[in-house]
């Protein structure tokens, strides 16, 4: 079987993880990485054993070589870099957040739709073993009725300040960078919100330090959310239900996630999820390998519907707090 050939946009720290995880999917290989510094690009490709380095995207996104594009650059880019992909016919995962308002990502998806390629957000906790997990508890009913989700997710940022962290031109503050993991789960697991309240402690920029937001959903469930660039948090989510929760412990986000369950007054007990080696990206780029090989143009785990609900959520809890980006 031909191995699905993926190329990289981007040299920084999360494409690191990502190519590094790579080689955990059994059909496909780094092709190709494409940088603004052609000495950066050609360190990663042989970090990472990828034949092709290019001092440019355009230069990526022209390679006959490569069938999909990871876009790892900062999210203030992805639309741009995004469209960039998808109008060379390269299927594109891109990070989260996919853009930087709903009206950017209504744009990436049409482009999508219209060139007929494939495009996902890289919402890894998604394909994470431990989050299926909680789906299936959500599923089958073992919580009951979900009636409220609780979940964080800070730290603190070190001094200097990395300026995607505060410049609205790259989508800096907290919300984008981290609160969306809480945002995604509160909408993954209930929809659409009806009522959104959210109250920010901005930088002299005017995005925000750290947000705390409140979700109420058609169900009744409430939603309490939270992120910070200011202070160390648990970064844990829980899910309750009428008949027990589930707390996602240890870095609810990632491959490291512990899952505790509590039903009813029994003692909590550990739920056992499956275990790799590696991040934890392979499960997403398995996923995206499978949807190319179908043929398809748009992920049935990842929709675009679902990035475009969590867009949209995203832009009225900026509204309600006064966050803006130039973008808007």
């Amino acid at each position: 079987m031909q191995k699905i050939r993926w190329g990289i946009l981007g040299c920084g720290k999360i494409a690191n993880k990502f190519a590094a995880d790579l080689k955990w999917v059994r059909d496909a290989e780094l092709i190709a990485v494409g940088a603004r510094d052609q000495d950066r690009a050609r360190q990663f490709a042989a970090t990472f054993g990828a034949r092709l380095a290019f001092d440019s995207y355009e230069g990526l996104v022209s390679c006959p070589e490569v069938d999909v594009i990871y876009v790892a650059t900062p999210h203030g880019f992805h639309h741009e870099h995004t469209l960039l992909c998808l109008r060379h016919g390269k299927a594109v995962l891109c990070e989260k957040a996919l853009a930087l308002n709903l009206r950017q990502a209504k744009e990436m998806v049409e482009e999508s739709q219209r060139s007929r390629v494939f495009l996902m957000e890289a919402f890894w906790t998604k394909f994470l073993p431990q989050y299926q997990k909680v789906l299936s508890l959500v599923a089958d009913g073992t919580l009951g009725e979900i009636r409220m989700i609780q979940a964080d997710f800070g730290f603190c940022a070190p001094e200097p300040l990395a300026q995607r962290l505060y410049d609205p031109a790259l989508g800096g503050g907290s919300l984008l960078d981290i609160g969306i993991y809480p945002v995604f789960l509160a909408t993954s697991l209930l929809g659409r919100p009806v009522e959104i309240n959210a109250t920010i402690d901005p930088y002299d920029t005017g995005v925000d330090k750290q947000i705390a937001i409140n979700l109420q959903f058609e169900s009744r469930a409430l939603a309490s959310l939270s992120s910070t660039f200011e202070v160390e948090t648990p970064v844990a989510a829980t899910i309750m239900g009428t008949r027990g929760y589930v707390r996602m412990k240890n870095r609810f986000h990632n491959a490291s996630c512990e899952l505790e369950l509590v039903l009813g007054k029994e003692s909590p007990r550990t739920v056992e999820v499956i275990r790799e080696e590696g991040y934890g990206y392979q499960f997403e780029a398995r996923h995206v390998t499978q949807c190319l090989r179908d043929g398809l143009i748009e992920s049935p785990v990842m929709r675009h519907s679902d990035s475009l609900l969590l867009m949209e959520t995203l832009d009225r809890i900026r509204h309600r707090c006064g966050l803006r980006y130039a973008a808007d």
